[in-house]
């Protein structure tokens, strides 16, 4: 079988297309942006990142109610969710730390990231970045506190993934990942359980190790005054330019290590943590004695040692985030700035003292859900989150609509002004954020991780998942209900179904009933086959699975027609933009035609094709895109074929996928340039040996 044709798209096709009445349904219709679009300047973004920060351990959430017979405080979280939105329903990218930072900072979920399961230290993908995308509308760009997604090297000239080689401007702090568990980088600690944690660890600043000049200085501390002194340093000089600060903290997971001392009077410019920038006193707290201080709310409760430790470490996170933001007002900042607080993942249940373990259950920091830290229940994943900013958010709202990692990127190049890349997962949170739950586009919530351990026995998890092996797991949502599959053996086992409005502690499975629920079956089957891509480093039961075809009814197939549907959005991007929640542009329905060579015209803008390719055996199908400009290709929503970031002037790119018989919906997006005219898409169907175009009575369009 040989299937040809070539794809019609050049400037002057897209002239044509927009211009002509000779379109298949006759049109060329012009939207204008739905989406409230106010005069605003760009907000500043602060992105804080806790480390193994549980949903439980935010007062506001859940500790302020508990029934635990202990408790610890975040009165200044608390303050900030009461002057923005608690984001109830948000989950991390992965149950563990390197893979979830990795969905944050890339902004695609767990089945396009190329850092998956427990690889720490692999290079993040050099792509796309939060940092990358704000740097490209206009702002500065400044990373501090723990990376982990470096790559191999052991230096910032080798390693592949250092935070300036991925968009940020400056980095401070740690950059390998076992450097994070401990919080005293130039002081020894004796208490700890293993060499490895009673050693100093480096800190970078650019390209320069500084940890020398670092004694007594603990890292919730010194990278809160670090942020802290470049925001002021940037307000003060008067720089025209937004700013994005991601402020990764390595706290409270790991070591269980207290500050030197009371947290200082005072916040913001009269008070709180200060950068003295002296070699031996770096900071205003590097004084005093190595892991002394325990906070007075949580002494002489008859509290176990690693207790009192682990309440004082979160309330010294809670004292950094007040002072931070007491900064941005001081500054008058506060309404230019939009402030995120989340965490990587669940809660651990380490505290690397020798002897004294800890449990996650002593504060409940899962909170009123199962599991913990590299678990895939409601405990790993959902995070305690909120967002803050006077001038662009609501104020105190709650936001129960389920949202992911990956929607940040999204949500920041929207307030930004700009589009994420088509390689984006995500989708804006602006409308949930800004008290407009209606029109808010539902977030793709997706997991897949594998780990070799068990959820632990505690007491009040539900008897049935304790001890439970983890192994290969999943998670997806679909038409608002939760489904999840541990300790995958065979792809398509059945999902466990979950309604999580009113079974937040996930007792009531739903796969087996009958009615509507088997249909969801199918949808979750189909959804992770159809959003995803296999990665060699990462092995899934479900990887050599066909990707299903859509279910169309009878009418629904007889009113397909021959043709694709296409949308222009005029402006320059220095990316191919994700144009599938954009309503304004021009737009239309035309045949494919063959065409060649057409001459160059001035129009720059983000063209996109949409069409059902009909494929005619289940088999392992080839795809390559002849291209030589910037595109991006979906299938359903796996992500394809990337010739954006970084592709230069290369002409194609090819990958496999196993396509079952029947419509597949397929998305190709790219860029209008000066001197790129057509592209092809080529496949090379099961049983054949050479690539072939692929035929023009091939791709489809439904009816509506």
């Amino acid at each position: 079988m040989r299937l040809v044709s070539w794809i019609p798209f050049s400037p002057f096709f897209l002239l044509f297309l927009i211009g002509s009445t000779r379109l298949a349904d006759g049109s060329g219709v012009g939207f204008d942006q739905r989406v409230d679009r106010a005069a605003k300047k760009q907000p500043n973004v602060l992105f804080i990142f806790c480390d193994d920060l549980g949903w439980g351990d935010f007062g506001v959430l859940h500790q302020n109610r508990s029934q635990n017979s202990k408790k610890h405080r975040t009165p200044n979280i608390d303050r900030m969710a009461s002057e923005g939105v608690l984001m109830t329903a948000h989950y991390c990218g992965a149950p563990v730390c390197a893979p979830s930072r990795a969905t944050l900072l890339s902004g695609v979920h767990q089945g396009h990231a190329e850092v998956r399961d427990n690889q720490f230290d692999k290079a993040l993908a050099n792509n796309h970045t939060l940092a990358t995308v704000l740097r490209d509308a206009g702002y500065a760009t400044w990373m501090v506190g723990k990376h982990g997604l470096q790559g191999e090297g052991d230096n910032p000239q080798e390693w592949p993934a250092y935070p300036t080689k991925r968009g940020f401007d400056r980095f401070y702090g740690y950059v390998r990942h076992a450097d994070g568990h401990v919080h005293y980088p130039a002081d020894p600690w004796p208490l700890g359980n293993s060499d490895a944690h009673r050693s100093g660890k480096q800190v970078w600043s650019g390209e320069v190790e500084v940890s020398d000049g670092l004694s007594k200085c603990y890292t919730t501390d010194l990278f809160t005054a670090r942020a802290k002194k470049w925001v002021v340093e940037h307000v003060q000089s008067k720089k025209p330019r937004p700013f994005f600060l991601y402020l990764a903290y390595d706290t409270p997971h790991a070591a269980l290590q207290l500050p030197t001392g009371p947290f200082p009077a005072g916040a913001g410019l009269d008070g709180g943590l200060e950068w003295i920038g002296e070699s031996g006193k770096m900071i205003n707290t590097a004084v005093g004695e190595v892991d002394s201080f325990r906070h007075p709310d949580y002494v002489e409760r008859g509290w176990k040692d690693v207790e009192e430790r682990f309440a004082t470490m979160v309330r010294r996170i809670d004292d950094c985030v007040g002072d931070l933001l007491q900064t941005l007002r001081d500054l008058g900042i506060d309404e230019e700035t939009i402030v995120v607080i989340s965490s990587d993942n669940g809660p651990l249940n380490v505290s690397y003292l020798s002897g004294q373990p800890i449990e996650a259950n002593s504060f409940q920091s899962y909170g009123p859900f199962d599991g913990i830290k590299r678990d895939c229940w409601e405990g790993g994943i959902r995070m305690a989150t909120v967002a803050w900013g006077p001038g662009y958010i609501g104020t105190n709202l709650v936001d129960d609509h389920p949202s992911q990692s990956q929607d940040w990127m999204a949500t920041f190049a929207d307030f930004a002004g700009t589009l994420p890349p088509a390689r984006c997962d995500g989708v804006s949170l602006r409308a949930s954020l800004t008290g407009r739950p209606t029109e808010q586009v539902a977030s793709r919530i997706y997991v897949e991780y594998s780990n070799g351990g068990k959820t632990p026995r505690y007491p009040d998890f539900e008897a049935r998942k304790r001890g439970k092996k983890r192994g290969q797991m999943q998670v997806v949502h679909v038409d608002g209900y939760k489904g999840i599959r541990v300790n995958i053996k065979k792809g398509d086992e059945p999902f466990e179904i979950y309604q999580l409005d009113n079974d937040r502690g996930e007792r009531n499975d739903l796969s087996t009933e009958t009615g509507n629920y088997r249909d969801l079956q199918y949808k979750m089957q189909a959804s992770v086959l159809r959003g995803r891509r296999p990665n060699p480093s990462a092995p899934r039961p479900y990887d050599a699975l066909p990707v299903p075809a859509l279910k169309l009814t009878p009418e629904e197939q007889r009113e397909m027609t021959t043709g694709v549907r296409w949308r222009y959005l005029a402006g320059i991007f220095s990316y191919t933009p994700d144009m599938r929640n954009v309503i304004k542009g021009t737009s239309g329905t035309a045949s494919w035609v063959e065409c060649g060579s057409q001459p160059e015209v001035g129009e720059l803008g983000a063209f996109e094709i949409v069409g059902h390719l009909r494929v005619p055996v289940t088999g392992e199908y080839e795809f390559r895109v002849r291209h030589r400009g910037r595109g991006y290709v979906r299938l359903h929503e796996m992500s394809l074929i990337d010739l954006d970031y970084g592709r230069g002037n290369r002409l194609s790119s090819t990958v496999s996928v196993k396509l079952q018989k029947g419509w597949h919906p397929f998305r190709f997006t790219t860029l209008v340039q000066a001197g790129v005219k057509e592209f092809e898409v080529e496949w090379k169907v099961p049983g054949e040996e050479q690539f072939a175009a692929v035929e023009a009575n091939q791709w489809f369009v439904p009816a509506k």
